[in-house]
């Protein structure tokens, strides 16, 4: 989706458009370049995609709009294992606790999900 230098970005759905605004504007902040790459499935892997990433980037962070444990992130986090890469990776998603009901950006804010806290988690990554 975009090309960067200094952290790769992957995100999988709907939340890779809220990504990427978070994204230009720590670009815009911080004069970091930042790669933003869409993975549009899972099964299977995008192994091509990931083998660029992993050769390229130090820093991966992973941002989905479901469960942290057993999803993408950790596909990812499998596949840069497996394949002999290491880069530091962190991912966003959907914490493994009980989340409240409530309206989908109250959520998303809640768990760290919306522009905000992405921004705030690529500021703290990236420095």
């Amino acid at each position: 989706m975009k090309d960067g230098e200094d952290l790769a970005v992957i995100t999988i759905g709907p939340i890779g458009n809220t990504a990427a605004r978070a994204i230009t504007k720590a670009e815009a902040g911080l004069g970091k370049s930042i790669a933003h790459y869409d993975l549009r499935f899972l099964k299977p892997l995008d192994e091509e995609l990931l083998h660029e990433v992993g050769r390229k980037f130090e820093r991966i962070l992973t941002i989905e709009d479901g469960i942290v444990r057993g999803g993408m992130g950790s596909a990812v986090l499998e596949f840069m294992a497996d394949n002999e890469y290491k880069p530091t990776v962190k991912r966003i998603g959907i914490p493994n606790i009980f989340v409240e009901h409530g309206a989908v950006n109250e959520l998303y804010h809640v768990c760290g999900m919306d522009e905000e806290g992405i921004l705030t988690k690529i500021k703290e990554f990236i420095n």
